[in-house]
């Protein structure tokens, strides 16, 4: 079908507006038309700012879908006078672009430059991306390359070098009511919908504009000009709300898990819960979220509250168990543990501090006196000579050196002054002071 956002434009004479989808009848014909990304092609923005200085680099147009890039990379090529050659990486391969560039070679020595528009160039591999590198850099082809994941991890670094990398924004819910304003004028009617079941629609689009005109024309195409306006219900019974937009192996994964995980650490059980649904409702295997909360457990909130860790195990089982979609209300109970619980990485810090100080101090023996004398050669080497039985002293604390010799005592754990761990501060601080004064008595 095509679209607002991602069809050509390109019309044979008798191609009747009839024929042709609301999306595409509406699609932007000049920048200002373009509505949602004023932050790159308003006034002073980047994109302005090149055609205005008549220069147009390579650029790499990153956004979620139907916010524009192809509209856009349309409307660069009119303003430059660029010829407009556009291919999907999903269906082109290497033979494909060498016939592209040799005709933008023939075309660059007849006069003419070539911009070419390569949607979802994520999905060449490394070998098919360097292949644009030659014609980009003698000047054979503008790129103008589309793409949903992060350029950063999907594009080589050769080809983000030579351009620039432009973000879009999906679009708000000021911008989809303009997009429905420009429906309601050309069909000369109101959107048959009450306020409730407007607002519906426009949260069903999920920031996607292409998907958002086509729910408009089913909307007016399965209504009568009397007819009174549609409750959500009713709306609810036309359309069909599409799964969200996420996938597990792209960057959409981890911005949520980025999200949640950073939502439990502030303490904002609301946002955790959010994200935690959010990506539930995208499709997330609930034991990747349970394997992650047990992270959580160990990694933000440690000893300040030692019982989040079996709280997460028992939910993580409890799932295993009850399957969805009781077993993600074990985990639901879960993750509001954790948002609330006091935090500290006291533990985390500890075993990376201990872990760095066993690597540099390599194979140091433990002190005599800790060692066992299995033997009487061990015994007569002073193995195990005035050790002392904690547990039998008078405060059952000795005091004792159980670093090696010759290494100084390190303090790797830091508690905080929250939660459970201000009472283990209070028995560190209570130790040291004896170990301190048994020391002095020696």
């Amino acid at each position: 079908m095509s679209s607002l956002f991602d069809s050509p434009d390109d019309k044979t004479p008798e191609t009747s507006s009839n024929d042709r989808p609301l999306a595409d009848l509406l699609r932007p014909q000049t920048l200002d038309d373009v509505i949602g990304q004023d932050h790159i092609i308003g006034e002073g923005a980047p994109l302005r700012k090149m055609l205005d200085r008549g220069t147009l680099p390579s650029i790499i147009f990153w956004g979620p879908p139907g916010c524009g890039k192809t509209t856009i990379a349309r409307i660069l090529s009119k303003h430059t006078q660029l010829k407009f050659e556009q291919i999907s990486a999903i269906f082109s391969g290497v033979s494909d672009l060498k016939k592209l560039f040799e005709s933008a070679r023939i075309r660059k020595q007849n006069g003419q430059g070539t911009l070419l528009f390569v949607d979802e160039i994520h999905r060449f591999n490394k070998s098919q991306q360097d292949a644009f590198l030659p014609v980009v850099e003698d000047g054979t082809i503008t790129l103008v390359g589309a793409t949903t994941e992060n350029p950063s991890f999907e594009l080589n670094a050769a080809i983000l070098s030579r351009s620039q990398v432009l973000v879009l924004k999906r679009l708000d819910e000021a911008s989809l009511e303009k997009l429905i304003t420009r429906a309601e004028d050309m069909f000369g009617a109101q959107l048959p919908l009450d306020a409730q079941a407007r607002s519906s629609l426009i949260a069903m689009a999920d920031g996607d504009g292409r998907y958002f005109l086509s729910l408009i024309e089913q909307v007016y195409s399965q209504t009568a000009d009397d007819a009174k306006p549609l409750d959500q219900e009713a709306l609810f019974a036309i359309v069909q709300k599409r799964a969200p937009l996420y996938d597990k192996s792209d960057d959409s994964h981890y911005n949520l898990i980025s999200a949640l995980h950073k939502s439990m650490r502030g303490s904002d059980v609301e946002a955790t819960l959010y994200w935690f649904w959010r990506m539930l409702d995208g499709g997330e295997d609930p034991r990747y979220i349970a394997r992650r909360m047990t992270r959580m457990a160990v990694e933000d909130v440690g000893l300040a509250d030692p019982q989040a860790l079996n709280i997460c195990i028992s939910a993580w089982d409890a799932y295993e168990r009850l399957g969805s979609p009781e077993g993600e209300l074990a985990l639901t109970q879960a993750m509001i543990y954790l948002a609330t619980a006091p935090k500290s990485t006291a533990g985390y810090k500890a075993a990376k501090l201990a872990m760095k100080s066993a690597k540099e101090t390599g194979s140091l023996m433990p002190p005599a006196h800790i060692l066992n004398a299995p033997t009487s050669l061990m015994s007569d080497l002073g193995y195990g000579d005035g050790y002392q039985y904690d547990p039998d002293t008078k405060d059952g604390f000795s005091g004792q050196n159980y670093f090696p010799d010759g290494m100084e005592r390190t303090s790797f754990y830091q508690p905080v002054e929250r939660g459970f761990e201000r009472e283990i501060k209070k028995r560190l601080d209570y130790w040291d002071k004896l170990r301190e004064k048994k020391q002095n008595d020696i």
